[in-house]
């Protein structure tokens, strides 16, 4: 009898034995990171990143990247809905629970696509290495926008182990897309056009600003956590110039197209910029005021009083000032000539222009072709994103991100933002979906400078820790 129940016992503590190791392939933790399953294999975040960074996925060749994505999401339990299978418009859903269900649904957006990587020989580490070193993580996207997916994805699957078995009030979903920085008409609007209704969301948490240091005089290490309720939108501008003239570069005539277009957009871009107050930027003066002392923080409390003080500090600093104006940027210029000692009729340039949230396309436009001072300039929109109403500061999606923030960093200070740039989440506030851009990690201004640019790389170290915020806040929303 002693025997058969040692045996007994024996087989029930081999049973566990097998149950914990199984979960602990799926999704397991330890001091450094946590684990999820690949191939039958273990792999931590640092190594799923590298490997997504290795592939390739430049804005309208996504397919590689999104297989890999979508394979590993199907090998952690998640369920997977297809909403387009080709380059330049591969998307999918990875959610908790079947779609079908019709759940309000927490949607996790991201991007597959990345820019291109320039001048690769100029890199440290070559731009798809995924390169791990002891402190980072080199590569092409691996903040923009491969390391806050990843954050995302590490998440729900997280969510997903602990809740899958449960009935809950809420779905949540991984919702990566296609040629977002390019925004061509796969991607982010045929998932719109086409499965809103399945999708069913009732908020949605894009890519947005981390927490940064230096925006508090007397607390220069006090690192404040962004969300963004809006952004400013886009409007690129194509400047084209025909002026006829003779055509060998030996005689110089007194006029000629890049002569008169360099003139022009030297007026443009060196007006001073029109600094502008709105309820939005407003209210985050206040808000560093409140966390400003003396003098500093009665200023900033008082912003629309004290403009005159104000406003030249802001044209100081770039970061701010992009809150707080229409931004043009000159982001080419070009004759098509290969010739040396031709003279070219014909110059072009373009612009990147963000504008404030009510800003009208019309008198924006006006407002280039004063400054620029040339009559024979003719404008052309290429494209431009839809005026939006931010998402409000009042719902439980919201209080559930500042508490989540504050559950994961102690001591932090949240304010409400205006995103400088534009991403897919204006497509959703297009339809009155709440939505918020965040990624809340903490992260030195120098990685915030390589984003889009050479050397682009993320700390090992702030990964677990968007995970376990991103956790938070499902974990506060299913409460």
């Amino acid at each position: 009898y002693r025997q058969i129940k040692h045996m007994r016992l024996k087989s029930v503590f081999v049973i566990i034995f097998f149950i914990l190791l199984s979960s602990h392939e799926l999704f397991a933790s330890d001091g450094e990171g946590v684990f999820i399953t690949y191939n039958n294999k273990s792999y931590n975040i640092h190594e799923i990143l590298s490997k997504y960074i290795k592939i390739s996925s430049i804005s309208g060749n996504e397919f590689k990247a999104g297989e890999f994505l979508k394979e590993l999401c199907k090998q952690n339990g998640l369920q997977i809905t297809s909403m387009g299978n080709t380059n330049g418009n591969y998307n999918f859903a990875a959610s908790v629970y079947p779609l079908e269900k019709k759940l309000p649904n927490i949607i996790f957006l991201n991007h597959i696509d990345v820019v291109p990587a320039n001048k690769p020989e100029e890199w440290e580490y070559p731009p798809f290495s995924g390169e791990i070193t002891d402190h980072e993580i080199w590569g092409r996207g691996a903040f923009d926008n491969k390391g806050a997916a990843v954050m995302q994805l590490f998440s729900i699957i997280k969510i997903a182990h602990r809740h899958r078995s449960e009935n809950k009030n809420y779905n949540v979903t991984f919702l990566p897309v296609s040629c977002e920085e390019t925004q061509c008409e796969g991607g982010i609007k045929y998932v719109i056009e086409n499965y809103l209704d399945l999708l069913n969301p009732a908020v949605v948490i894009g890519e947005g600003p981390p927490a940064i240091k230096g925006l508090i005089e007397n607390k220069p290490d006090l690192a404040v956590f962004g969300i963004a309720v809006t952004q400013k939108r886009a409007l690129w501008l194509r400047l084209k110039l025909e002026l006829k003239t003779i055509g060998h570069s030996s005689v110089t005539p007194l006029h000629y197209a890049n002569k008169e277009m360099i003139i022009a957009l030297n007026k443009l871009l060196n007006k001073k910029t029109k600094i502008k107050y709105n309820k939005l930027n407003v209210n985050l003066l206040k808000r560093f005021g409140e966390l400003n002392k003396g003098v500093t923080g009665f200023i900033l409390k008082h912003p629309k009083f004290f403009k005159p003080l104000i406003t030249p500090k802001l044209r100081k600093e770039p970061v701010l000032a992009a809150l707080f104006s229409n931004t043009i940027t000159l982001t080419s210029i070009n004759d098509d000539n290969e010739g040396r000692n031709v003279i070219p009729h014909t110059a072009t340039a373009f612009l990147d222009c963000r504008l404030l949230p009510g800003t009208s396309t019309k008198k924006f436009i006006n407002y280039v072709k004063r400054s620029l001072g040339n009559n024979n300039i003719n404008i052309e929109i290429v494209k431009e994103t839809p005026q939006v109403k931010a998402s409000s500061q009042e719902t439980v999606f919201y209080t559930n991100m500042v508490k989540a923030i504050q559950q994961n960093y102690k001591d932090s200070k949240i304010a409400a933002v205006l995103l400088p740039n534009a991403n897919d989440t204006y497509f959703f506030r297009q339809h009155g979906i709440p939505s918020y851009s965040t990624v809340p990690v903490k992260i030195d201004r120098k990685y915030l400078e390589n984003i889009h640019n050479q050397n682009e790389r993320i700390p090992k170290d702030i990964l677990k820790k968007g995970v376990d915020t991103y956790t938070s806040f499902v974990e506060n929303c299913f409460d």
